[in-house]
């Protein structure tokens, strides 16, 4: 076995790597950069290296060879499915964990790997997977195979590059998105198109191989719950299933895996149909090992990370398949830096609190802790929070529970939406398929600022007025002194698309609040280590809380909210209708400015694509007029609302 392993990689999955290496007495190496110095997995490495980029293969491996690495482990994501990466180890004399590069390369390619498995006797998506296709030649090819039909880029995954067309005329734009998301996620632009399966799911079957011709299956996990191709929501076994199903899938995925000579923890991906589950087909197979990998972990006992240690380091597999036993049911959540109601686009800023859940059969995989600063560089995946419970049902509700507990403040994230999923009737229920989130948003990101949000705010204000001392003049209270009773002290506060006037009259301990028109309600207030505790319309409730300047952080039951103070003598702000700035919804990269200054345009033309974390999203106009100001060029970075372009109705110039 190893005394030495280089993780070459970052964040949750870097600890996760850790956390083993640790049990099994291995000597860990994590590798960091500039923006990632005082990352959580730099301190909890036994030794950490400096690398100008997690994707230079040269720094990875000039690392490995200062440190004394025996081996590299690459985790998921960037170098982790890379045969020159694998190659440039091996000539350093330092083991990969993972498949030869020839098993990446066969299965990295999405055409390739089609055709191999295909000849393999593995099912596979109806389409046409010719090397190098032209935009020409892949609408001619979507005709033949009939709409609606899926663009994916040949190389990479992730969602990332994928496109749903569902009419002829939407797909050359579509195309174009895809080139250009795929060659900068993954250097290569080549596309494929294949038919969409109706209702599908999203099942994938963990295989685990080594050196001396085993290859096994470790059951599947049910990966339907998606938003823009990302899972967000993985579960082992599937409620889909029948044994007899589960076998079949897993014989088809032993057999892609031995068609390329696979060694290692690897995935190979189905999609089913919900209407015809007897019914699957190849989708791809991740050389790598998952995100999700710890609902498998959880129902069958066995350490995927342990098993890839060893396998790479020679031994056989000490379990043949009649060992694999699914016991119970697990869950996942990825708990994501973005704003579900705004399209899940990310969001970022500093970590100013967290809280995260602890408990039997609750498992959180996290790279976070106060003071992470989250931006626009990496993934936006902040943790996963996994539940393991007898039964589904249990699991279900364990793991909602857990969401109930977790808390990242300074930091907008998909921790309520996540809750509400799991809530709904049909997920409850086991009716999944990938279009499940995209047909329910809107009843999922209910947006609705509670009252009790503001009234506590409120209050939290009125605490940080209160005099200090033993005698207490009245001129000093918030709302001064008044003959006949005491005066209200008004604040204006905005939390998410709700603005509110609050009064509150008294101490925080014995308040009256009126939001708004509203009449006036009874309340308290006090704070703890990290807390405000509010009684509110005789209702106790118990908030973690956070302060950033003037932006006060409160979360409570899996939801969060940021509320500012603002002047009670500032305007409201203009309408939309009245045109205007038009701002930056995440921060990130401008790939492409679509307009120039002294364009007319619509309601709705394009403007300006940003990306943030190889997602790209087009900034319209806002209404019919005239670009009169253009702030950001081709590769300009930019903030969250940063201005980028002021158009200005016809009728005011």
């Amino acid at each position: 076995m190893f005394h030495t392993v280089l993780i070459a990689n970052r964040g949750e999955i870097a600890i996760r790597v850790c956390t083993t290496l640790s049990r099994m007495g291995i000597r860990s190496v994590a590798v960091y950069t500039d923006a990632d110095a005082g990352a959580r997995h730099v301190s909890e490495a036994d030794e950490a290296v400096r690398v100008g980029s997690y994707l230079s293969i040269e720094d990875i491996v000039a690392a490995a060879q200062s440190s004394g690495a025996e081996a590299v482990h690459p985790g998921y994501g960037f170098l982790a499915e890379n045969a020159a990466f694998a190659r440039a180890c091996a000539d350093a004399g330092i083991v990969f964990i993972g498949p030869p590069p020839s098993a990446i390369e066969a299965m990295g390619d999405k055409i390739r790997a089609k055709q191999t498995v295909s000849a393999a006797g593995v099912p596979v998506v109806p389409g046409r997977t010719e090397l190098g296709m032209t935009d020409e030649q892949l609408v001619a090819a979507a005709a033949e195979v009939g709409f609606p039909v899926l663009v994916k880029p040949s190389a990479g995954g992730g969602g990332k590059g994928m496109r749903r067309v569902e009419q002829p005329g939407d797909l050359p734009a579509a195309l174009e998105s895809a080139r250009r998301e795929a060659r900068g996620a993954f250097g290569d632009d080549t596309l494929l198109v294949e038919r969409f399966v109706a209702n599908p799911r999203h099942i994938e079957i963990q295989v685990m191989a080594d050196a001396h011709g085993t290859v096994l299956h470790l059951g599947e996990r049910e990966c339907s719950l998606q938003r823009r191709h990302q899972k967000i929501i993985e579960e082992a076994p599937s409620p889909l299933l029948t044994p007899e199903q589960r076998a079949r899938m897993g014989t088809s995925a032993a057999d892609a895996a031995r068609s390329v000579g696979y060694t290692g923890a690897g995935t190979v991906e189905f999609i089913v149909s919900t209407d015809r589950p007897d019914e699957f087909f190849f989708m791809e197979m991740n050389t790598r090992l998952q995100v999700e990998h710890p609902v498998t972990e959880m129902v069958t006992g066995i350490d995927l990370v342990e098993q890839q240690l060893r396998v790479a380091a020679g031994a056989a597999l000490g379990i043949a398949q009649s060992d694999v036993e699914l016991t119970g049911h697990a869950v996942e959540a990825r708990v994501y830096a973005e704003d579900p109601a705004r399209g899940f686009l990310p969001t970022g800023g500093q970590v100013l609190a967290l809280g995260e859940p602890a408990g039997d059969h609750v498992r959180v995989d996290s790279a976070l802790r106060a003071g992470t600063v989250v931006g626009s560089d990496y993934d936006p995946m902040l943790a996963k929070v996994i539940a393991w419970a007898p039964d589904r049902e249990s699991a279900l509700r364990r793991l909602r529970v857990a969401l109930g507990e977790t808390a990242v403040l300074g930091v907008g994230s998909n921790v309520a939406f996540l809750r509400a999923l799991l809530s709904d009737v049909d997920v409850v229920a086991g009716r999944l398929d990938t279009g499940l989130v995209e047909r329910k948003l809107d009843a999922l990101v209910a947006a609705d600022i509670p009252d009790v949000v503001f009234a506590a705010a409120a209050l939290d204000e009125l605490l940080d007025l209160q005099p200090g001392g033993a005698v207490v003049d009245p001129w000093d209270l918030a709302g001064g002194w008044r003959l006949g009773g005491p005066a209200a002290t008004p604040f204006r506060l905005v939390s998410g698309d709700r603005e509110e006037t609050v009064r509150v009259t008294g101490t925080p301990a014995a308040a009256t609040v009126a939001i708004g028109d509203a009449e006036p309600v009874r309340a308290t207030a006090y704070r703890e280590p990290g807390r405000l505790v509010v009684t509110f319309g005789g209702r106790r409730r118990s908030f973690r809380r956070a302060q950033d300047g003037d932006t006060l952080w409160l979360a409570a039951d899996g939801r969060t909210w940021s509320v500012d103070e603002h002047s009670l003598l500032e305007s409201s702000g203009a309408s939309v209708l009245d045109g205007g700035p038009v701002t930056s919804p995440m921060p990130g990269t401008v790939l492409v400015v679509k307009a120039a200054e002294g364009d007319v345009v619509a309601a709705g033309a394009p403007l300006v694509v940003v990306e943030a974390m190889k997602m790209e999203h087009t900034v319209t106009a806002p209404v019919d007029g005239v670009v009169t100001e253009l702030h950001v060029r081709a590769g300009q970075q930019v903030a969250l609302n940063q201005p980028l372009a002021v158009v200005t109705p016809q009728e005011e110039q």
